[in-house]
């Protein structure tokens, strides 16, 4: 089994520096660094500080750092990138997703850049997006393609979206195979019902038969009844003509 290297590239205020370089040189040669603008050096200080934070492990006190950098300079590239290294190591990969996404889009080096997906694909694989973390660690491989760490990483994400894909295809079948059984059961039911909706049918067309026969046989002896009652009155009748005095 393969074991992700969640190792986070870092544009730490030394990478930052180099990053500058070429702008910093220019103003040294008529500037100090003193006449720097006073909201720069708020910037790099809150920065710095919040390194020493994040090297100590305390991770959110370093995020408050890069916060407060931001504040002085909301388009800081080494005060975005380093808060998504904060926000991630606090396992807000969420944040960190986002952080490192909209930092992708920003005017930086190819190295910065493939270090921003590295670690955007990073935040995304924590978070399990699998496909979209494939395609920043092949974003990164563009910018630095001998890379290690995000060929690993890559390779690692592929193995897990193939797992996430088996799994969901072995729920997709659980979920079939129980509405199977669902369905199986309810029409059992539903034939049980019929069953015993023609039972109770059969029942009363039995009991209406009976009712008809002890009906006819009512009938049958209150014919006879009057049958012989009037074979009696018959009788009657004669008896009486016979007495008759002529």
């Amino acid at each position: 089994m393969l074991l992700v290297n969640n190792h986070l590239k870092t544009l730490s205020l030394r990478v930052m520096r180099y990053a500058l370089h070429g702008t910093i040189l220019i103003l040294i040669c008529v500037l100090s660094t003193s006449a720097l603008p006073s909201f720069a050096q708020k910037e790099r200080k809150l920065i710095r500080e919040g390194n020493t934070l994040y090297d100590k492990g305390k991770f959110k006190e370093a995020e408050m750092n890069y916060r407060k950098a931001l504040d002085a300079n909301k388009n800081s590239p080494g005060g975005l990138f380093n808060l998504g290294d904060a926000v991630y190591q606090q396992r807000n990969f969420e944040e960190s997703s986002k952080i490192f996404g909209n930092l992708a889009g920003s005017n930086l080096s190819s190295t910065e850049k493939a270090s921003v997906f590295h670690n955007f694909g990073n935040s995304l694989l924590e978070a399990k997006n699998y496909e979209k973390s494939i395609l920043a660690y092949e974003n990164a491989l563009l910018k630095n393609p001998s890379d290690k760490d995000t060929k690993y990483n890559l390779e690692y994400a592929k193995l897990m979206m193939k797992k996430q894909q088996q799994q969901q295809k072995q729920q997709q079948k659980k979920d079939q195979q129980n509405k199977d059984k669902k369905d199986q059961k309810k029409n059992e039911q539903n034939k049980d019902q019929k069953q015993d909706k023609k039972d109770q049918q059969d029942q009363s067309k039995k009991i209406s038969k009976e009712d008809a026969d002890r009906m006819l046989e009512a009938m049958k002896k209150d014919e006879n009844k009057t049958l012989q009652k009037l074979k009696k009155d018959k009788t009657k009748v004669q008896q009486v003509l016979i007495e008759k005095d002529w």
